[in-house]
């Protein structure tokens, strides 16, 4: 009877310090919010470098016109004029809407 109630009490000590030495953890509500947004650039960034690469090789790209802010512009098998946004998206243009690239 003797062991069994040093064994309870040890027990009991054991609980209560380590009760006592556990810390309540904070959690950061805005890391998810930071993690999506990081996970969103990074797909921008994939699908605009994919968009790029695929609009090299395929189409033809028209030399000395821009974008509306400098950007690229590609001419598809139809003649018609587009260039990749920052998502990957291509933005379609008129032939008036193109800019004379700067030197």
């Amino acid at each position: 009877m003797k062991n069994a109630l040093k064994v309870a009490f040890l027990a009991a000590g054991i609980f209560t310090f380590s009760q006592s030495q556990a810390k309540i953890m904070q959690q950061d509500s805005s890391l998810g919010h930071k993690i999506g947004r990081a996970a969103k650039k990074a797909g921008h960034a994939t699908a605009h470098v994919a968009a790029s690469g695929a609009s090299a090789i395929v189409d033809k790209k028209y030399d000395g016109k821009c974008g509306p802010h400098g950007e690229t512009v590609y001419i598809n098998d139809q003649s018609h004029y587009y260039y990749i946004d920052k998502k990957g998206h291509r933005i379609y243009l008129k032939k008036s809407q193109l800019m004379d690239k700067p030197m």
